[in-house]
């Protein structure tokens, strides 16, 4: 099963249940199961090896949306002006490969003004895969615009 999720790029943590007993008694209060295969993919939880399921529960996973990359807080109390004040960028996330940087305040996302951490974070949760949007930044003062290609 190792090698079926590679293939696929899906990140999985893969637990030894024999020597883990946590990880054991987990698996038993997700599933209900004692001795036979238990996956979870998400909040699915996968008995056996029904490769349907699987298959199913992998398309959905590999489908996601990444996460922008930003940990972000309301500009307006950092900088004294509305945006989302970028306090992280996540290494190799969209925003690292984008371009954003760690002190850029976004105020706008797809023409669309960002007053607020919150703004950001609804409006990035109703873009879909494939959709390519600028993002409108300060960045030392300067305004910039950013392509973002999800």
């Amino acid at each position: 099963m190792k090698g079926f999720l590679s293939q696929r790029g899906i990140p999985f943590k893969e637990y030894d249940v024999g020597v883990d007993r946590e990880a054991a008694l987990r698996m038993i209060r997700i599933s209900g199961q004692q001795g036979v295969p238990v996956i979870t993919i998400d909040d699915e939880v996968i008995v056996g090896f029904d490769r349907r399921r699987l298959e199913e529960a992998l398309a959905k996973a590999s489908a996601r949306k990444p996460p922008l990359g930003v940990s972000v807080a309301d500009a307006i109390s950092v900088t004294g002006i509305e945006g989302a004040y970028v306090g992280r960028v996540t290494p190799n996330s969209l925003a690292e490969q984008a371009g954003i940087r760690v002190g850029d305040v976004i105020i706008a996302m797809g023409g669309q003004p960002v007053r607020s951490a919150a703004d950001l974070e609804r409006m990035y949760a109703n873009l879909h895969i494939g959709s390519r949007i600028t993002l409108t930044c300060l960045r030392q003062g300067q305004r910039i615009q950013i392509e973002l290609s999800l």
